[in-house]
This record gives structure tokens, sequence and C-alpha cells, in this order.
């Protein structure tokens, strides 16, 4: 896994571009006091540092000693945020209408009341727009308090029309946190188990959602109240194996910002989350035409300056669009050519890996895997699986069983007979354990539990004995996650035809395109 400092002065040196940190610079030297000019030298010496070393940084640096080092710090953590405030960025809505509220204050002070309701009347007029309630519940806020102190305008009236637009705002804020609260809590649960493993997780994810969900959604008219009611009915859809319904809601996730494409530069990342889990959607619905299509169109957005001009945009934009890229070769069958993303990946993780959650990194290790299992490079394949498992974390259960499976294959592929007769047992008591065994794994274990004792003649009626049996849990809902995850019907098919599990997923992609073909007028 990519190594990353904790040291959060490091990292935030380490995210700033150039011409931020020419500002940092001139920033500073605005005070030439001897403590600014300690900061500026620790500033130097942690940027050229690749790693956070903290005995290279007090011998770079001799004029701060251990002792002053953590207050050193703390005041050039200060000056860095200071001068990145200072760089004001036009695009942004939250800057813009705090910077409205920072005006409306500074009038109030000076006695300005008129001038301080038109600036509050712009700010709530911005914020309606951009459907930002909270600062239009703090300039509500501050109206009423002006109108309550000082005859400014026609007081009955006016309170009255305060009044109930408070109310409004205050009823709207409470749908959208309910529904946020909904869509995070679901999404969490997914990143710590993954997919519902059995019916009773179904109950349960199903009680939850219906507890949660609040009773008027069929009022919500909102942006924000839209959005996070889209994501809840596809996180609940995703954990219960729901691939169409996840589908469905996913494409009104993104459909919500492209009828209102103003909000797409204010919710940015999630616009751009909407957009990956749409594709995600397409993949596990095999949908290979609907998945090159959102790629094309995501891939010009990532280029768009609205991406690359913010480096969190950029890190997201380009993590998503390679795991949609690979999901593409899988579907088609060119695992070769998405082997070749392969270098640009790990560069990307080590470049990048103090911006990636261990959840992303972990996702790219399995999906890098399986593009080696795929053409053929079993070993390739195990050294990647082996980041997974022998990495200490309790993040997605499914996918740290799944790549569990996956190494005994591929070991059995190599013919490492003795070696798999012990991690069989290992991976059997790890997955009963986290209560993660299907019933495709459990027809996967006692297959591999045989399978060395058998020679080249006599495999072949058991893998086809397997085959038949698994292909009876393909339209099972619950079992959707193995093949899912493990397209262990190709790997059968591949071990029966003699080719690499690539050829045969190609087979089937080249014949279902010209059956599609002949369909079409």
């Amino acid at each position: 896994m990519p190594s990353r400092s904790t040291d959060a002065l490091f990292q935030l040196i380490k995210s700033l571009e150039k011409s931020e940190k020419r500002n940092l610079k001139l920033f500073a030297g605005r005070n030439s006091g001897a403590e600014s000019l300690k900061s500026m030298q620790l500033f130097n010496a942690l940027d050229k540092l690749t790693e956070y070393d903290e005995k290279q940084v007090l011998k770079r640096v001799p004029s701060v000693s251990k002792q002053q080092l953590s207050n050193t710090k703390a005041l050039l953590y200060k000056q860095i945020l200071g001068s990145l405030r200072i760089i004001r960025d036009d695009k942004n809505v939250d800057m813009q209408l705090r910077e409205m509220m920072d005006s409306a204050r500074i009038l109030f002070n000076k006695g300005l009341y008129l001038q301080t309701l038109k600036v509050l009347d712009k700010t709530k007029e911005f914020a309606r727009t951009y459907h930002q309630l909270t600062y239009l519940q703090q300039a509500l806020f501050f109206e009423k308090k002006i109108e309550g102190l000082y005859i400014t305008r026609s007081i009955q009236s006016r309170a009255d029309e305060l009044a109930e637009e408070a109310d409004s705002i205050v009823e709207k804020l409470a749908h959208i946190n309910s529904l946020s609260n909904l869509a995070l809590q679901l999404y969490s649960w997914y990143i710590q188990n993954g997919h519902a493993r059995n019916e009773n997780d179904v109950k349960t994810a199903k009680l939850f959602f219906e507890k949660s969900l609040p009773r008027n959604v069929a009022q919500l008219d909102g942006f924000y109240e839209k959005q996070y009611y889209y994501q809840s009915y596809a996180w609940y859809a995703f954990i219960k194996l729901d691939f169409l319904m996840f589908y469905r809601y996913c494409q009104k996730w993104v459909d919500t910002f492209e009828a209102a494409p103003h909000m797409i530069a204010v919710e940015t990342t999630m616009y751009i989350k909407g957009v990956h889990n749409l594709m995600s959607a397409h993949f596990d619905l095999m949908n290979h035409e609907g998945l090159a299509a959102c790629i094309k169109k995501f891939k010009h957005f990532v280029q768009t300056p609205l991406v690359q001009d913010n480096n969190n945009n950029r890190i997201t934009g380009y993590v998503y669009l390679y795991t949609a890229v690979i999901n593409l070769h899988f579907l088609e069958g060119t695992f070769h050519r998405g082997l070749k993303m392969v270098p640009y990946l790990e560069e990307m993780l080590v470049e990048h890996g103090r911006y990636l959650d261990r959840h992303r990194v972990m996702v790219f290790y399995y999906k890098i895997a399986c593009l080696y299992f795929g053409s053929g490079n079993n070993k390739k394949a195990i050294d990647y699986l082996n980041r997974i498992i022998h990495q200490k974390d309790d993040l997605r259960t499914d996918l740290q069983c799944y790549s569990r499976l996956l190494h005994l294959i591929a070991h059995y592929e190599l013919g490492n007979f003795d070696l798999l007769e012990y991690l069989i047992k290992s991976v059997y008591r790890y997955m009963a354990k986290m209560e993660n065994l299907s019933k495709v794994e459990e027809e996967m274990f006692r297959f591999l539990r045989n399978a060395f004792r058998f020679n080249a003649k006599t495999i072949r009626p058991e893998f086809e004995k397997l085959l038949t049996k698994l292909k009876k849990y393909q339209s099972n809902r619950l079992e959707a996650r193995a093949f899912a995850y493990l397209d262990v019907i190709s790997w059968l098919e591949s071990k029966l035809s003699g080719i690499n599990v690539q050829d045969v997923i190609r087979k089937k992609y080249l014949r279902e395109t010209r059956s599609v073909k002949k369909i079409a007028p």
C-alpha cells in the first residue's frame, strides 16, 4: 500500500501548487519577524522532503530547536491557510456567500442598516439560486435581528414574510438532514460490509431504510432533497444487489445535476461520484455500450478546467475514470490492453497515495489482480492479492474474502497444491468467521479441496459438474455478488476449452455484439 505520512503540515505543503507556494512567500514576507523567518525556513525544508522525517527537518533547520518545532509548525500551518484564503476563487459559491455575509456584518457595525439589508437581499437571492439553504437561513436570521431592533420597513407585513420563509427553510433543512444521514449510513454500511450476504442482511437493510426514510418524501422538490433521496435509494439497492434499481437511481442522481447544470460547479465531487456510480451500474448490468458511452462523456468532463484546476476533483475524476475503463476491459475481454494501464495506476497510487482512501486503493489492487488473472499471469495476480490480504483492515470484508478466494484459484492454476491444502483451511475459517460464505463459495471450496487429487484426464468431468451447479445460482439475487466479484463461470469455461479467461469473455462479447447488430433495424 502507498506510504502516507500522517503529519498534517507535511500533507498540506505537498498539496500546494507552484503559484500557491509563491503566494505563501509573499504573504509571509509581510511579517519579517524572527518567528516568521523560522517558519519559512521550515517550509523550505519540508518542501524538499519526499517523506516526513523529523530528524531530517531539525537537521536542515538548525534555527528551530526540537522544543520549538511544534509551535513553528503550528504557525506555518496557519500562514499557509491564511495565504490560501486570500487567493480569491470567484467560482466558489461558498466563498462568495461568506464574503457577502462579511460585508453585511461590516455595514451593520457601521450603523448602515438599509445598506446591510440590500446586501442581505442579494445574499438570499444568490443562496436560493445555488440551493445554499444554510446561508439563506443565516441571512434571514440576520435580517430578523435588524427588523427586530430598528424601524427600517413596514414591520407588520415583513415580520410575517420573514417568519414564514424561516419556517420553510427549517423544514427543508430537516428533510435534507434526514436524507443525507440515511444516504451516509447506508454508504457506511456498504463500505464496512459490502453487499448483503443473506436474507437476514436484506431484511435488516430494508427495516432500517424504511424506518429512516422521511414520510413526506413525495413532496421533496429542492435540489439537495432530491440528491440525497436518490443517493439513499441507490445505496439501498446496491446493498441488496438490485442492480437494475441501482442503475435507475444513479441515473436520477446524474439527471438532477444535468437539469441544473450550474450546480455541477457547486457540487463537483458529488456529480463525479454520481457518474462513477452510474458507470458502475452499467458494469454490473454488463451493459458495455452504456458504459462505453458514459466513459466517453466523463473523459471529456475530466479534461475541463472545473476538474483540472482543483486537486481534489482531478484526483477523484481520474480514479473513477481509470476504474470505469478497467471495467470496460473486463466486459469486452481485453485484459491485455487493460494491463497497459497498470504502470499509470501504480504511478498514480504513489503520487497521490496520501489523498486516496484505503478502500479505493484496495479496489484498485483487486481489479489489477483480476486483469493479470484473466490474462493468465497468476503470479502477478497473487502479488496484488497479497497486498490486500496482508493489510489489517476491517473495510470491505466481502472484497477481502473474494481476494482470498481468487488467491486460492491462482495458486491452483500454478500447481501449488501443498500450499493450497493449507490455504483452503485458513481461508475457509476466515470466511466462515465473517459469515460471508454463499452457496457459490461453498461449491468452490468443495471443489478446490479435492481438485489436486485428480489428474489431467479425470479433472474435466469435475469442472463440468461444478459449472453445471454454479449456473443454477446465476439467477439467485443473493449469489450475484459472487459472479460480480469473480467470474467463476468464465474461469470454468476456460478450463474446459483450454484458453485464458479473457479469451472466453472476448468470445462472449463478440458473439453478443454480432447478435445485437443482426437484431438492429
